[in-house]
């Protein structure tokens, strides 16, 4: 934090208590930055500031401010003009309330900053804040004076450090009129349901293991190219947008691959993932050559009836001999002595 150079210096205004600060950023952006070139050559594109009157090129220092009036007319404005204004948050981040940190819309959320003490005699109502702050659990609304402008801003705890966030005047929102879907659309309990276990399937993330694999990927091609290395060239993905999909199908998809990535059985009896559709949900089985396949019962009552059908053919073969008499054996001639 030493290190990093304060972008304005003032103090806090709470109450009657003025705490000198620094305001340092507290982010910062690891984009990778291209420059323009012209495709022929190769040589840099650059843009140069033009007096449009005398038709030159004009230095920093011969720069000023000007605001365009209605009829096209330039107003020189100083920063003489802007430093003598009546002002009181010129050099004051100054607390106007304090707010439970739920009554802040995220929409509003700006730049972040660090305000850090500056000097030992500002360390003791520094505290003070810091821990009034923790204890209320709340966040202070205040309004400070930053690059020509007058802002609003939110101060908060962050470990041991008071940050504040720049905000947006309310104004400065937009309403969402005409965002949301023009059609009515039903959501169903099933569906929201395997919404629900897909949530939970995800489960939590640590923000510290996300990184940026788009600037991962520009930083090996750019490289590649300098080494004169072959480009790596990624798999193509299927284009999705703009196909009609079976949303209940989606989800339980999405809940299964969730499962497979966490290294959990998707078969397990906890995935929720049931069969949801109305009506038949199995596929008719294929048709045998001879014609239509039957079914269970009625195999069973083609044998059952089989059986009876036996069984009575049993019974009259029997009748029968009963009802035939039998054939008498003639007496064997005794031999004659």
């Amino acid at each position: 934090m030493l290190h990093v150079r304060s972008i304005w210096n003032g103090a806090i205004s709470f109450g009657l208590v003025s705490i000198p600060i620094k305001l340092v950023n507290a982010t910062e952006s690891h984009s990778i930055s291209f420059r323009q070139i012209h495709l022929a050559d190769g040589g840099r594109i650059r843009y140069r500031k033009v007096c449009e009157l005398e038709e030159r090129e004009v230095s920093s220092p011969e720069i000023g401010k000007g605001y365009e009036d209605a009829d096209g007319s330039i107003i020189p404005i100083t920063d003489e003009d802007l430093a003598s204004l009546p002002i009181p948050t010129a050099r004051t981040i100054e607390i106007v309330a304090f707010v439970p940190a739920d009554r802040i819309d995220p929409l509003q959320m700006d730049t972040a900053y660090y305000l850090a003490a500056n000097g030992v005699p500002a360390a003791k109502p520094y505290t003070l804040l810091r821990e009034a702050l923790k204890r209320s659990q709340k966040v202070a609304i205040a309004k400070f004076a930053l690059r020509g402008r007058e802002r609003l801003g939110m101060l908060r705890v962050v470990d041991d450090v008071i940050a504040m966030h720049g905000l947006l005047w309310p104004d400065e929102i937009r309403t969402p009129e005409s965002v949301a879907p023009d059609s009515s659309v039903t959501v169903r309990d099933k569906e929201l349901d395997l919404a629900d276990a897909l949530m939970d399937t995800l489960g939590e993330v640590d923000l510290n293991d996300l990184h940026d694999d788009y600037r991962e990927a520009v930083e090996e091609l750019i490289a590649a190219k300098a080494s004169g290395e072959r480009v790596p060239v990624a798999a193509s993905a299927e284009k999705g947008g703009g196909k009609v999909i079976d949303l209940m199908a989606a989800l339980e998809s999405s809940v299964r691959q969730a499962k497979v990535a966490r290294g959990e059985d998707a078969a397990d009896s906890g995935a929720d993932v049931k069969p949801l559709r109305k009506g038949p949900a199995r596929k008719a089985s294929p048709k045998p050559a001879s014609g239509k396949k039957p079914t269970a019962k009625k195999t069973a009552a083609k044998k059952t009836a089989a059986a009876k059908k036996t069984t009575a053919d049993a019974t009259k073969k029997t009748a029968a001999k009963k009802a035939t008499p039998a054939k008498k054996t003639p007496p064997r001639k005794r031999a004659s002595a």
